[in-house]
């Protein structure tokens, strides 16, 4: 695996809304940042359900999940998440998130291993160079 400073391609990144949650701004934002700094970007829409996201990164081969959450279901979704990608073979989708979540939810969230939160407020560069330096690419 390299970098993805030195990939020949570029991070391929599954935007996903879980669940009932209607609220997809913020998830829109970001899918267009990350698209504008270079990405493949693949926006799921609303209302899927964790086995719709995980077939989904699985059938366009991604780096990563970047999962928005503004329901507060995130102690179920996050967590129901990674166990359908491990039951599938693929934990090494790097998952990331985004949304409104009490501070200890987040770090419950990464002893789980989501590798990120972003709450609202975060700038669009801040998650486009975290991914530049998290997300590795195989080639």
């Amino acid at each position: 695996m390299t970098t993805n400073q030195a990939a020949t391609r570029p991070v391929r990144i599954l935007i996903a809304k879980a669940g009932l949650d209607g609220h997809d701004r913020g998830a829109k934002v970001i899918a267009r940042a990350l698209r504008d700094a270079g990405f493949e970007v693949i926006y799921t829409g609303l209302h899927q359900t964790t086995e719709n996201i995980v077939r989904a990164a699985i059938q366009e081969d991604v780096d990563c999940i970047g999962l928005s959450i503004l329901s507060g279901a995130h102690m179920t979704l996050f967590p129901e998440l990674l166990s359908k990608l491990k039951s599938e073979g693929a934990q090494d989708i790097t998952v990331f998130g985004g949304g409104i979540m009490p501070k200890d939810d987040i770090v419950e969230l990464k002893k789980l291993g989501v590798k990120e939160i972003f709450v609202p407020g975060t700038h669009t560069q801040d998650v486009v160079g975290w991914i530049r330096s998290n997300v590795p690419v195989e080639d």
